[in-house]
């Protein structure tokens, strides 16, 4: 139960008010002071929003006007800070009150979110639909008998973890109920969120760590249309450019022009190379064409994005070893990361997909796309315990930077979190 503990195990109370970082409220003899730099307060607070207005934005170069902004924001809250310590030195009791009627000078707001910010916002929808379920199995049962354990189990298929997810909870917890003598269904509470952590925990093996190589990184795309593979892909080319990497795209949708117009406006949008062939081409031949030119201009990332027909398994599954064969004639230990993006708005549809495209070619991770729009977020639970195949990459919204690298520890404090 390493990772439970981790995440819940230790909760303590937490300081609840904000920190008070230039100017705190005086009072001497119960005389409350009046609010003496309101208006230069309430600049700095003005400019705080410009600045994540403008960061948040989902246009291509928001670097210059971002800088402009900045420059105003630090010029403001200088001159604030010296109107605080001009008082200070010279006895004046001095609060700064903002709009939103606190004492507190605020630190710069943060330009863009921190990963867990991310993960609490984009599964939100997941985590308030399993915890009014939740609530309401509870509010419905107050004994433990055969019945609680059967109306659980449906409760958890509803919640998208998966028929085998949902019988093997159901059973441990029948065992568990008799271990601890149970007899008040919130006994169980607690222990219900554990083993749905326990189930992805696994052996502790989460397998998350992206294969990256000294020299050229291939990851391989495959997923079937519509899931968001192709914007994922460009999501991350902008994500490993801004870490200073040297990246490159490869459209092997030869057969669907959408596909292959789409990746390219994307390589224009995040300003990375991408390399295509004559419609209708050989696939191979333009992944080949890829990785020699990646190789040569010294590329380290390449990422190559492959067409989704699944409805037609034999062709793909022969489309997709020759382009394996192609890779590995080029470069002998790559691909490094076989990646099938799945739409985790679609439930247990994710889980089909993941099965028939894992018979298909081997899968090293998934990317899980769309995660902020469905309240399905428990596939990923049904994914790690049929197939162990781990995450990789996780959407969470719709602008250009909404993508990283997953965290099995986010994902699992911000799908419980509130309900421990």
């Amino acid at each position: 139960m390493a990772l439970f503990e981790r995440l819940f195990g230790k909760k303590t109370e937490e300081n609840l008010e904000e920190a008070v970082h230039v100017a705190d409220v005086v009072q001497e003899d119960d005389e409350v002071v009046e609010p003496l730099a309101t208006s230069e307060a309430t600049q700095v607070d003005e400019l705080s929003a410009e600045v994540e207005s403008v960061m948040t934005s989902d246009q291509e170069d928001p670097k210059q006007q971002t800088l402009n902004v900045m420059e105003r924001y630090y010029a403001e809250k200088a001159a604030l800070a010296a109107r605080v310590k001009e008082a200070q030195e010279t006895g004046e009791n001095v609060a700064i009150q903002t709009k939103e009627e606190r004492v507190v000078l605020a630190d710069p707001i943060p330009l863009t979110e921190t990963d867990q910010e991310k993960y609490e916002r984009s599964l939100e929808k997941t985590r308030k639909g399993f915890g009014t379920r939740l609530n309401e199995f509870f509010a419905n049962f107050r004994t433990v008998d055969e019945e609680f354990f059967e109306e659980l189990e449906e409760l958890l298929i509803l919640s998208d973890v998966g028929v085998q997810v949902a019988s093997t909870l159901a059973e441990d917890l029948r065992y568990e109920a008799k271990l601890q003598k149970a007899k008040k269904s919130a006994d169980l509470q607690r222990v219900i969120l554990e083993k749905l952590v326990t189930i992805y925990e696994k052996d502790g093996r989460f397998d998350e760590v992206i294969n990256m190589q000294s020299g050229l990184t291939v990851m391989l795309f495959v997923g079937v249309n519509g899931v968001g593979k192709t914007t994922s892909i460009g999501k991350l080319a902008y994500k490993y450019k801004q870490l200073g990497k040297k990246v490159m795209l490869v459209a092997a949708d030869t057969f669907r022009a959408g596909a292959v117009a789409q990746l390219v406006e994307w390589g224009r949008r995040v300003d990375v190379p991408v390399v295509t062939g004559p419609e209708k081409s050989d696939p191979a031949s333009v992944v080949f064409d890829g990785m020699e030119r990646a190789l040569a201009e010294e590329v380290d990332i390449l990422m190559i994005d492959t067409a989704g027909r699944l409805q037609n398994k034999d062709n793909l599954m022969a489309e997709l070893e020759k382009i394996g064969r192609i890779v590995k004639r080029v470069l002998p230990d790559a691909p490094h990361e076989t990646l099938l993006a799945v739409d985790a708005s679609t439930g247990q549809n994710a889980l089909v997909q993941a099965k028939e495209f894992s018979k298909i070619t081997p899968l090293t991770g998934l990317v899980l796309t769309k995660i902020d729009g469905t309240a399905r977020g428990g596939v990923v639970l049904a994914i790690r315990q049929e197939l162990d195949i781990p995450v990789k990459f996780i959407g969470f919204g719709e602008k250009i930077d909404d993508i990283g690298e997953f965290s099995s520890e986010d994902f699992m404090r911000g799908l419980l979190e509130g309900l421990v």
